[in-house]
């Protein structure tokens, strides 16, 4: 590996569907994606929402139970470890299992918001509910049904936490792409992001993308496995 990592570093993990999918989590898209057994216009999106809340609640519930069927991977380990290693570490997911955070990693920016994240819409609270796959309330105090806190299809990306992605990788020395295609904006502007910043860039991804001939390094393997020949080139 051309690059020299020191402990003052600013480091990004950017990672996506194939991340997760090491662990068994279901993807949502692609061959045997979730969208390919059920019509999100059904079940994720506000429209379905306003029309049959639980219904879609229901839906999301059985995402929760499925997401504690798996485990954090080894590579999730290897982030969560790297993390406490190298502290300027961040990483950005567009997952929204949790499984970074039970693996113990710090410094999640969740881009399309969390299944274990609940928000009013009447108020603007957002609540935590992390304790099974079941929910543990489906209302707000104030009365109002509570939806997921996710970026559903016809939903905007929460201005705020853009703006702190972007910032995050505009400072980074280091950025490591891990099973996505970040094919869709604004994610298919981050490495490009990371370059112009000077950042050193990694790809880890089993397949070719559109953006693969921008970063410095790919490594044409999954995740864990990934992770582990990343972690070796580091520290050669």
């Amino acid at each position: 590996m051309n690059f020299k990592l020191e402990t003052d570093h600013k480091i990004v993990f950017f990672t996506g569907a194939g991340m997760s999918a090491e662990s068994g989590v279901p993807t949502y898209r692609g061959s045997g994606g979730i969208w390919n057994e059920y019509k999100w216009e059904e079940y994720a999106c506000e429209s379905a929402f306003k029309k049959n809340p639980n219904h879609v609640l229901n839906f999301h519930e059985l995402r929760r139970i499925e997401a504690l069927k798996c485990n954090p991977h080894k590579g999730h380990r290897i982030i969560s470890q790297f993390q406490l290693e190298y502290p300027n570490t961040s990483i950005i997911t567009q997952n929204i299992d949790g499984m970074h955070q039970r693996a113990k990693t710090q410094n999640v920016i969740e881009l399309h918001g969390s299944l274990w994240k609940m928000r009013c819409q009447t108020d603007g609270r957002k609540f935590e509910d992390l304790e099974n796959g079941p929910y543990a309330n489906r209302h707000c105090g104030c009365g109002e049904i509570l939806r997921p806190d996710i970026v559903w299809f016809q939903d905007m990306l929460d201005e705020k936490i853009v703006k702190k992605t972007m910032s995050v990788i505009s400072t980074c020395t280091l950025f490591i792409s891990i099973g996505t295609s970040a094919s869709v904006w604004p994610a298919a502007g981050f490495p490009k992001l990371a370059r112009d910043a000077g950042a050193y860039c990694i790809e880890i991804n089993p397949e070719k993308t559109e953006l693969s001939s921008i970063y410095d390094e790919v490594i044409r393997e999954k995740a864990g496995k990934g992770l582990e020949l990343f972690l070796g080139g580091i520290r050669s």
